[in-house]
């Protein structure tokens, strides 16, 4: 398998209210995008990988990634998150048959991550990590408690995702034709019938929303 990856970073991070997008946030001295980068060039497999900046800031993602052996290109994010993925797909040479998606959003995702969705590959096609539920859950109907679901085989996913390009590029094309949106490339390849395995997570992959992540992804940081 030649791996390829796509870094997402193309939000511009409203919530969490700093004067630059989300990517360009300072996690202990270093971007987020910066971090993510790192983690994906030390997954060995990883023989490339494109950066999706945020539109008019992608001289400024270059500079942040610097010169790399692994980079392919910075291009610009779309409207959505799944619009900055096929921009990412477009730029990512034909060559790389197995695609990694993560977003920049999570900074600390460890180098085993990207290899344990790598190894779920294996008979699938589509490999994400997932995390069991640890809180009740309940749905929520106007403001009232409508039902409380069951945690069993109830889990929360994170990236990095792995997928075989043949079938992400496939579930794209299908969620595009028929104006659907997902919340993760995952649920493209559900939707289109493909199958997907999880893996273990890790707890600590947080995701990077409010300012209130960043004090506490610094705290998980190590060294």
């Amino acid at each position: 398998m030649a791996v390829g990856a796509i870094l997402l970073g193309g939000g511009r991070g409203e919530r969490l209210s700093g004067p630059d997008p989300k990517a360009f946030a300072s996690l202990k001295g270093r971007t987020l995008l910066e971090r993510a980068v790192t983690a994906a060039e030390s997954c060995s497999r990883v023989e490339g990988f494109v950066v999706v900046a945020p539109e008019g800031w992608e001289a400024r993602a270059r500079t942040v990634v610097g010169p790399r052996p692994g980079l392919v290109q910075v291009v610009a994010g779309g409207g959505t998150r799944q619009d900055s993925v096929r921009r990412g797909l477009d730029a990512l040479p034909e060559a790389f048959d197995v695609v990694i998606c993560h977003d920049v959003a999570r900074p600390i995702a460890s180098p085993t991550l990207f290899e344990a969705v790598l190894e779920g590959l294996a008979g699938v096609d589509g490999a994400v990590p997932s995390v069991p539920l640890a809180d009740t859950v309940k749905r929520v109907e106007e403001g009232l408690v409508a039902e409380t679901l069951h945690r069993d085989g109830l889990v929360t996913v994170q990236t990095p995702q792995a997928f075989r390009r043949a079938a992400l590029v496939e579930a794209h094309r299908a969620a595009e034709a028929d104006g659907f949106a997902g919340t993760d490339d995952a649920a493209l390849l559900e939707r289109a019938g493909f199958r997907v395995a999880v893996v273990p997570g890790d707890p600590a992959n947080i995701k990077i929303t409010r300012p209130e992540d960043l004090p506490v992804a610094s705290a998980l940081v190590r060294g």
